[in-house]
Formats: structure tokens, sequence, C-alpha cells
């Protein structure tokens, strides 16, 4: 099971963050990866907590021919093409696009993390998943989502907005 996580805060040039989400999901497909099912747009606190904008999270569940690096890659190249631009760790953003699992791979290399190395303490990431994967186990960690969910440390603000699919 591949699943990447969508997270935005700030308007892009497609409009306010959930028209970006939509967009990305969509351009992600235009890019010949198949979208197999999508969250809802969560509504996020900022994590850590900041006055920056709230976030607008979802998880999409994908099937493609790309290995987990070329993948990431790809990921990469969509969030340029929407303006980001990476300057300091967790700074508002237009588009984040983080490839969470790659099936059970577990990759350790050149800096590159999968399982994503923190998606099992956030909520804004968990949350949705759950609604795409509800029997994901975390290939590290050994656990069910609802157990990753039901070990957070913290409930973060969220709240469950709109469908990702327009």
């Amino acid at each position: 099971m591949i699943l990447i996580a969508l997270g935005a805060n700030l308007p892009s040039s497609f409009g306010e963050p959930e028209q970006t989400l939509k967009r990305a999901v969509a351009d992600i497909q235009a890019r010949g990866v198949r979208v197999i099912k999508q969250s809802s747009i969560w509504k996020t606190a900022p994590v850590p907590v900041s006055d920056q904008p709230w976030y607008r999270n979802a998880v999409i569940r994908v099937e493609t021919n790309l290995q987990a690096l070329e993948l990431l890659q790809l990921l990469h190249s969509i969030e340029e093409s929407f303006g980001r631009i990476r300057t300091v760790k967790n700074a508002p953003r237009v588009l984040d696009l983080d490839l969470i699992a790659y099936n059970s791979e577990i990759i350790d290399e050149d800096g590159v993390y999968i399982p994503h190395p923190r998606m099992h303490n956030r909520s804004f990431v968990l949350r949705p998943l759950q609604e795409v994967a509800p029997s994901w186990r975390h290939p590290v960690l050994k656990r069910s989502i609802d157990d990753l969910i039901q070990a957070l440390p913290t409930e973060e603000d969220s709240e469950k907005s709109l469908p990702l699919a327009a």
C-alpha cells in the first residue's frame, strides 16, 4: 500500500489550500500515478503550535510502477511546480507532499526515511490515513492505525472538513 500525505496552509496560484490539495491530486494522477482512495480534507492546527494559518491535510492511497525514491522525486517536482520554496523546518507552505509509506518497505537512505519517521505522532496524518487504509499496519512499529491513534501523546486540534474529491 502506497500512501501520500498532502498539506497546505498558504494560498497558491490555484486558490485556497483546499483547492491546492485538489489540484495536487489531479497533478499526481496526470503524471501517471493512479489514485485509489482519497480521505476527507482535515483542518488542523500547525505543529508545533504557532501563529501560522491552520493547515488543510489529507491522505491518498495510490498505485504506481515508480520505485519509492522515484515517486518521492515526482512529489518534490509537483511541490516546486506549485511554488513550494523550502526554507526553515515547519515553515508555512503552499503545498507539502510526503510519501508516508511505500508498501511495507523500510528505507533509510541519503536522508530519506520511509515510512515517514514522525507520522505515528501526528494526528493530522493518522486520522485521514485511517479513512483510506483502516487495516494498515506500521511496518517498523508493527502497530495498527487504530493503535497508533490511541497512542497519540496529545490530541491536536483538528476537524474533518470536506471531501478531497471534486
